[in-house]
């Protein structure tokens, strides 16, 4: 979940699921540390991390220029491959030399970005969203079940204008909405969310982050349900370019350690943010649903919500429900990643999930996580420069040229910030209605902020970009 929160005057167990730490080592068996080794072969791919993976491509993704088709780490072969556009021997033995494997693509990252904006001019409807997918060289487009008739139409149409190769459309079985009522409960103005984590603000004064959709519900929150507030809200985005809000405990003696509560007693000290990446290993945990853990599959997505649309989000498969809304993203390793924002589906039957990438959140309202540092990458694995302190720091992403495309995808536990950064949106829908609300195209608001049967239809659209 979150972060526990305990004042001077008395400890705090935060509420949360009843999974402990062991489960965590369970869904991320792998860490990656110290497992990167040079070959002998200079030309030959090198087995790296996915933190040092990311490192190098922020490196190497400024010199391929329009060249560059975007990158994804192969977990199992603990490579990083760099698709490159077209047949370009020199840009080949660029690639190797760095010690990365050089794939031949047909489109590049600025071919696949205009592809998304275009999109995002012709097929803004609710219950869509897409992100560049690294894999398959092509726009990853995803409607949910409520997208259907002239809607559909208008999506399918705006996908096969872009010619051919160039973006699919996948189906989701549920229907985007937001989270709202999940890591360490919160309690705000009859809503539930969670708590994500704790922060220092500018000011060096204790704090929390959580989703911003619940910042704009209510203003001051409370660990029970009608209790006495303990935090007041500072800062809350949504819509707009995020989906994060800035709390404050109300008491300036509260301590708020950097650590996430994941039940049972159990914690994971929380030592840095880090930017996502595609194919990263991630743990989320939600008041409402404990421990849960995926995969990172798209960046940098735009979101589009009944109240409003929401970009740059991170795009997951790890399942969310109603109530897990602003609670934390992280990795075994200890890096923050995201928060909570909403989703399709459920627990039971899975589902895209959308998250708000921690590093924006931070740089945005001028907070900082753990000892506020990048981390390090646990290696450099001796990779064309790249530096034994880069891989889990705030800005150890793709950079560059190969954002939109997307970092490295990373996958796992470990170096939890390689890759590029971004991050799907996913808007959350800010004061969260009651279980109507059709917004004029059928789709309805999230049932009861903080009800036990938020399935509601408050359906996410998405008109954006994601990069990968």
């Amino acid at each position: 979940m979150s972060h526990r929160r305990i004042t001077k005057r008395k400890a705090v167990l935060a509420g949360a699921g009843a999974v402990g730490i062991a489960a965590a080592a369970v869904l991320l068996p792998q860490a990656y540390a110290g497992q990167d080794g040079a070959r002998s072969d200079a030309s030959a791919p090198r087995q790296m991390s996915a933190a040092s993976a990311a490192e190098l491509l922020q490196q190497l993704g400024k010199q391929l220029g329009e060249s560059y088709g975007g990158a994804y780490y192969d977990a199992g072969k603990q490579q990083l491959v760099v698709n490159v556009v077209g047949d370009n021997n020199e840009i080949d033995v660029r690639v190797r030399k760095a010690g990365a494997v050089p794939r031949s693509v047909d489109n590049s990252v600025s071919e696949l970005s205009a592809a998304k904006s275009t999109l995002s001019r012709k097929a803004t409807v609710p219950g869509t969203s897409w992100a560049i997918d690294p894999r398959n060289n092509q726009v990853l487009v995803t409607a949910d079940r409520t997208v259907t008739g002239e809607r559909w139409e208008r999506l399918e149409s705006a996908v096969e204008n872009l010619g051919p190769g160039v973006a699919r459309i996948q189906k989701s079985g549920g229907e985007f909405k937001t989270f709202l009522e999940g890591g360490d409960a919160i309690f705000g103005g009859g809503a539930r969310c969670s708590l994500g984590f704790n922060v220092t603000t500018q000011d060096g004064s204790p704090g929390f982050l959580t989703a911003g959709h619940c910042g704009v519900a209510a203003e001051q929150w409370s660990e029970e349900a009608g209790g006495g507030p303990i935090g007041t809200v500072q800062e809350a985005v949504f819509p707009g370019a995020g989906d994060f809000a800035l709390v404050t405990y109300d008491d300036p003696a509260t301590e708020a350690p950097s650590e996430v509560d994941t039940g049972d007693g159990q914690t994971v000290a929380i030592a840095r943010a880090a930017d996502a990446a595609v194919g990263q290993d991630v743990i989320r945990m939600g008041s409402t649903t404990g421990l849960s853990d995926g995969q990172v599959t798209g960046l940098d997505a735009t979101v589009n919500y009944p109240e409003g649309t929401v970009t740059g989000l991170i795009q997951t498969n790890v399942c969310a429900e109603p109530g897990d809304s602003g609670g934390a993203l992280f990795t075994a390793d200890g890096s923050a990643i995201g928060l909570t924002s909403g989703g399709s589906g459920n627990c039971t039957a899975g589902g895209e999930t959308f998250f708000q990438p921690v590093t924006t959140a931070l740089e945005a309202v001028g907070a900082r996580v753990g000892d506020g540092a990048g981390g390090d990458a646990g290696d450099d694995d001796g990779a064309d420069g790249a530096q034994e302190n880069g891989g889990a720091g705030d800005s150890a992403g793709a950079d560059a040229g190969a954002e939109d495309s997307g970092g490295v995808a990373n996958n796992g536990g470990a170096e939890a910030n390689a890759g590029a950064d971004g991050g799907v949106d996913t808007g959350a829908d800010a004061g969260v209605q009651g279980n109507g609300g059709a917004d004029g195209t059928g789709v309805g608001g999230p049932d009861e902020v903080g009800g036990d049967d938020a399935q509601g239809d408050a359906v996410v659209d998405d008109d954006g970009a994601l990069h990968n």
